[in-house]
């Protein structure tokens, strides 16, 4: 009897709510008795209508007294974000996924706590999640794979590669924004705030830094499926690493010493490579260029001066172009001839000093 008289009480209670419109009360009430899919229904409602009156009880009266606009958008903020506390706690997959949609389109982060909570007893299906969320939310996307990967420890190729991919897409987006950018600011250079300047690039090289670091860490995506995102693009340090991962020592030369003009990166990665004809290859990318640039004397002198020893004279003798000025030919046979003559002396000292 007291349980049949509780009920008809709350029937009661939501029926005058509802009718008086005070639906944010209703909501909160909803939630307080586990009615989640209820509550949550109330605060799609008031975030879709809030210019036409429904939250004009009490409460609402007080907290949002501004012009309408702001108002509209403040109204719009506290219904994605109770509805983000509910959705944070609750294993229901189909209800999460069914209020993701109008969340995200208010407030991204409020989206991304539903989807990351760790107050669920049971976690959502990550497949089904990336299915549902928007293509256009990037962030959403990015940050939800993130903390699978990072968060959750998740060894899955398939969310390794999709984060990668996504990275990927967002960073040449931005290197092609930028290139617009400078083009625009070079045209009209007079009229450059400090603002644009510091501002230009900013967000590109945040993306791109972590890309290179998630590409380096990571052993667990498609090299080659990425690779085929970024292949014709500007993107020649994630090119690299990719190539380095797929094992082609050439190409990751290639754009180290050519196209990145990284000498010092090119000579460690020869040494990572550990085999001797590697520091002979680079010398040929120096001194014979292709794409019709000119010999890189400068790089070939600095690998002759800290790898000398490495070089085989009579082959560097081949290599040494005919068109190449005496000066800096000879200079570049001294060079190596005084890295192989410091290197024979060391090795002397270090078997004297055991032999001792």
């Amino acid at each position: 009897m007291t349980l049949q008289l509780a009920w008809a009480v709350q029937e009661e209670l939501e029926t005058l709510l509802d009718g008086s419109g005070h639906l944010r009360t209703l909501a909160f009430l909803y939630a307080s008795k586990g009615m989640y899919s209820k509550a949550l229904t109330i605060w799609r409602i008031l975030a879709k209508n809030y210019s036409t009156g429904l939250w004009e009880d009490p409460i609402a009266s007080v907290d949002y007294d501004s012009n309408s606009t702001s108002d509209f958008l403040s109204g719009q903020r506290v219904a994605a974000a109770e509805a983000s506390k509910l959705l944070q706690e609750s294993s229901d997959q189909a209800l999460v996924l069914e209020h993701l949609g109008w969340i995200a389109d208010i407030n991204q982060e409020c989206a991304i706590l539903v989807l990351t909570s760790e107050k669920r007893s049971k976690q959502l299906s990550p497949e089904e999640v990336i299915a549902s969320i928007d293509p256009k939310k990037v962030e959403i996307h990015q940050r939800y794979l993130q903390w699978l990967i990072e968060d959750q420890g998740s060894e899955e190729m398939q969310l390794h590669t999709l984060y990668a991919l996504s990275l990927a897409r967002s960073a040449i987006e931005l290197v092609e924004r930028d290139s617009k950018l400078d083009n625009h600011l070079a045209e009209r250079s007079n009229e450059m705030s400090v603002s644009d300047v510091a501002n230009k690039g900013a967000l590109g090289y945040h993306v791109r830094e972590k890309l290179q670091l998630f590409l380096q860490a990571s052993d667990l995506y498609d090299p080659e499926v990425v690779l085929k995102v970024v292949e014709g693009s500007e993107l020649w340090l994630e090119k690299a690493i990719l190539y380095r991962k797929m094992g082609l020592e050439e190409l990751v030369l290639e754009i180290l010493a050519l196209k990145l003009e990284d000498c010092e990166a090119a000579e460690q990665y020869c040494a990572e490579i550990g085999r001797q004809d590697a520091y002979m290859q680079l010398l040929d990318m120096y001194l014979n260029p292709k794409d019709g640039k000119n010999p890189m004397f400068k790089a070939a002198v600095r690998l002759l001066h800290n790898h000398g020893e490495f070089l085989d004279p009579l082959l560097l003798l081949e290599k040494l172009s005919h068109e190449m000025p005496l000066q800096v030919a000879s200079g570049i046979v001294l060079r190596m001839l005084r890295a192989r003559v410091h290197h024979h002396l060391q090795d002397r000292i270090g078997w004297g000093k055991m032999e001792f």
